[in-house]
């Protein structure tokens, strides 16, 4: 069916693929609001607008799919609509069972979406047993039983009315309600293809049996089927939401009216009969621009039995997709290829305003007063711009907070937990490239709280505590980085149990290590506290590959945890791994860059406050706190001149929990840089985490201060 989809779009003049990255990010979009919306409903106290919405999500992606020929997609999305419309009509009552199914159906769309994305490579999802517990479950069966059908209103007796009466419904009206269309296909280059065009909309749609009409062929490529059908307004209106649809296809009464879309190309021309109203019973009656009804000059006589009236929705449903005033779109989709391009040159444009800067430090200022004026300029344009460009990469923590309710609510029901996620600070932004790469980090750790830290409910009776645990992510800007925190109000971490572990898997654990270093333990390699390996963890791979993953980014985990009480994770990440702002320092003829976010301050040393550990270690004493000294000429092999030259200048730097003083010979200034990757253009080089390139043209090492400060504690 997708074929005959594509054969006939392509015949029509239109290539539907163009439109599919459009449909697929959207679709995506839907999916998850409808995951949401899902996982906030109380089955209890449906909230009628909540229903709504999840049923126009759901309505979207059907509409979509069914537009672009993925009958799966459309068949599933289908079964969902006639569900969740039941349950928006209160012909059912919503159940714990019905939003699993949902959730579940939610799954294997994306599932099945993915697959159409890829280009149909893969094995297909087998939906057929989803699809028969969706209807069993819409028609009352199984778990959700229909509510008792209102009582029928009592009959009208035929009598003038006052008011004016209703458009009469077509002559090709049948009993039962149903009624006889028109649906009119093309103009098509090829009318052969109407037949397949009309065969895909009815399955689609479920309108009944599609028959071609005697003498159904038009002129211009145009062909006429009739469909019997049984359809609200609402629902014939829902069918033409995606405007690709409606090109080709004219859906009205068979007869007089002016149905959907009259006067559009290929539009069936009304001619009132004889003796009849000129006004169907068309779906966009008193919509904006729809015709006005008309009254005959001479209407014939009414029949005897009362006109059959079409029944209107009190209020009308909310468009799929509201589109503001003035048709100015708010949003401008945009390949991340072009914003990395666009970045690229930005950091460009930086490097080279760093060179202009730097070789007009020595002008005249009075002399060259304009030109230094105009660099000045240039510098706080290209900041400005700057600063705006990486603003369209970040987005926002919501993005990935969102991921979590549905995870952390089946984990719990299959761990028998009661856990509430509470999150803070979703507005908080994070450069889309961190966002995708901190995601499996801050999974692990969820998932880490929810089976480590969340106890049984009866055991947190016990304790004193609520039944249920709570698990908190919370996100927040802190100078130059992002703080990501995950806390929850478990049993927290145990010295002892965590020494013990230790020293079974032959780790060194002395009684002397203060708690952040026993809590560090976790990070090891194949470390677990859990007493059994389960499906859900105790292999020890998850902590593991945290404290890897965030180090890669540049990033620090610390943990604290009151045994009891509960355990909290603060992840903390630069905002963006493009440019940042740095401290350049120089060490004999060599230049290198500080990340600024790292620098606590720097000062003079004298000799007196230099004190010698052990055999080669050397610390200094800062308003009485003693820290580790090193020397970068040292860690770099950095050559010179004056072999008794020695620094006198030092910078103190913090991460992971630890500051070291890094003995310098000058302190070169404060400026932008372009962080290049040195590790994917040479090689991974101990201690360095980047490069740059400076205004005067050479290469500059961006220090990994969080490494050095792990090689100090060694």
């Amino acid at each position: 069916m997708a074929e005959t989809a594509n054969d006939a779009s392509g015949a029509a003049g239109i290539d539907l693929s163009q439109f599919y990255q459009v449909f697929f990010e959207e679709a995506g979009e839907n999916l998850q609001g409808m995951e949401q919306m899902l996982l906030a409903l109380d089955p209890s106290a449906a909230d009628d607008e909540a229903l709504n919405a999840i049923f126009r999500c759901a309505h979207s992606v059907k509409g979509g799919a069914a537009t672009f020929g993925f009958a799966d997609v459309a068949e599933l999305t289908h079964q969902m609509e006639t569900l969740l419309d039941k349950l928006r009509r209160h012909e059912l009552q919503p159940t714990a069972q019905m939003v699993d199914v949902l959730l579940e159906a939610g799954d294997a769309l994306s599932n099945l979406l993915a697959r159409h994305q890829n280009g149909g490579r893969g094995t297909p999802l087998d939906t057929t047993d989803l699809v028969v517990r969706i209807g069993a479950m819409a028609h009352g069966d199984a778990a959700g039983a229909p509510l008792p059908a209102a009582p029928a209103p009592a009959p009208v007796a035929a009598a003038p009315v006052p008011a004016p009466a209703p458009a009469p419904a077509p002559a090709a009206a049948t009993a039962g309600g149903e009624r006889q269309l028109e649906l009119t296909v093309g103009p098509l280059s090829d009318p052969s293809l109407a037949d397949n065009l009309a065969e895909l909309f009815r399955e689609i749609t479920g309108l009944g049996q599609i028959e071609p009409l005697a003498g159904g062929q038009v002129a211009d490529g145009m062909r006429r089927f009739k469909i019997v059908s049984s359809a609200s307004d609402t629902d014939l209106l829902d069918l033409f939401t995606f405007h690709i649809a409606r090109e080709h296809l004219t859906l009205s009464p068979l007869g007089p009216g002016y149905g959907f879309h009259a006067g559009a190309p290929g539009a069936p021309t009304e001619v009132a009969a004889a003796g009849e109203s000129g006004q169907g019973w068309g779906l966009f009656a008193d919509a904006p621009g729809a015709p006005p009804p008309t009254t005959a000059a001479a209407p014939t006589a009414a029949p005897a039995a009362e006109p059959v009236a079409v029944a209107k929705p009190a209020a009308p449903p909310a468009p799929t997709r509201a589109e503001p005033k003035g048709g100015d779109s708010t949003t401008l989709r945009v390949s991340i290829d072009k914003v990395d391009q666009l970045i690229n040159l930005v950091g460009e444009l930086v490097i080279t305003q760093a060179m202009l800067a730097q070789n007009s430090s020595q002008m005249d200022a009075q002399l060259h007063q304009q030109l230094l004026s105009g660099l000045s300029d240039l510098e706080r344009n290209t900041r400005d711009l700057q600063e705006a460009v990486m603003s369209i990469r970040m987005i926002p923590m919501s993005m990935v907070f969102n991921r979590f309710p549905r995870m952390l609510r089946d984990l719990a029901a299959k761990l028998d937990k009661k856990v509430e996620l509470v999150t803070q600070g979703e507005a908080t932004e994070l450069d889309k490239s961190l966002v995708e790469k901190i995601t499996d980090p801050l999974t692990h750790l969820v998932r880490n709280s929810c089976d480590h830290g969340i106890e049984l409910p009866a055991e947190r009776i016990a304790k004193g505590k609520v039944a249920h645990g709570t698990i908190t992510l919370v996100a927040s800007h802190q100078g130059g980085s992002i703080v990501i925190e995950v806390r929850d109000d478990g049993r927290g971490l145990s010295r002892d149990k965590l020494l013990s572990k230790a020293r079974e898997r032959g780790l060194d654990a002395p009684d002397s290590m203060t708690d952040q270093e026993v809590y560090a333990l976790i990070f090891a390699p194949g470390f677990s506290t859990a007493d059994a390996v389960t499906d859900v963890s105790g292999r020890g791979v998850g902590m593991d590959v945290v404290k890897k993953n965030i180090t890669a980014l540049g990033g620090s985990v610390d943990i604290d945890s009151a045994q009891g009480y509960g355990m909290s994770v603060k992840v903390r990440l630069p905002l963006t791994l493009t440019i940042m702002d740095g401290m350049s320092i120089g060490v004999g003829e060599e230049c290198y860059i500080l990340p600024l976010a790292s620098v606590v301050e720097s000062f003079q040393v004298d000799a007196g406050m230099l004190k010698t550990v052990g055999n080669s270690g050397r610390v200094v004493e800062v308003r009485d706190e003693f820290m580790p000294v090193i020397e970068l000429d040292r860690v770099f092999a950095v050559p010179r001149l004056d072999p008794e030259a020695r620094s006198n200048i030092m910078v103190v730097v913090e991460a992971d929990g630890g500051r070291v003083a890094l003995m310098v010979d000058e302190l070169l200034g404060q400026q932008q840089v372009v962080v290049k990757n040195l590790e994917a253009n040479y090689r991974k080089v101990p201690d360095v985490s980047g490069a740059t390139i400076m205004g005067d043209g050479r290469v500059a090492l961006i220090l990994d201060v969080g490494a050095m400060v792990r090689h100090s504690r060694h």
